[in-house]
């Protein structure tokens, strides 16, 4: 399993909370690309609710790792 940027932005709009099953439903009906879906697939499933996509790749990046202040623009 591996994530980009690219991948994981997939799920932003994703109905968090959700589970596995309901993230493979999303990604299936938003038309994401192969690989969201093989890496959603691959994940372990003990009945998890995940909060948030840094649940499921916790390198995803926040607003605040980037240094881009938006009270500037």
């Amino acid at each position: 399993m591996y994530w980009t940027l690219e991948l994981a932005s997939k799920l932003e709009d994703a109905p968090w909370p959700a589970t596995k099953d309901e993230l493979i439903d999303y990604a299936m009906r938003s038309g994401a690309p192969l690989e969201v879906l093989e890496n959603l697939q691959e994940i372990e499933d003990e009945g998890e609710v995940y909060d948030s996509i840094e649940d499921i790749w916790p390198d995803y990046p926040s607003k605040d790792d980037f240094l881009w202040n938006e009270d500037e623009y």
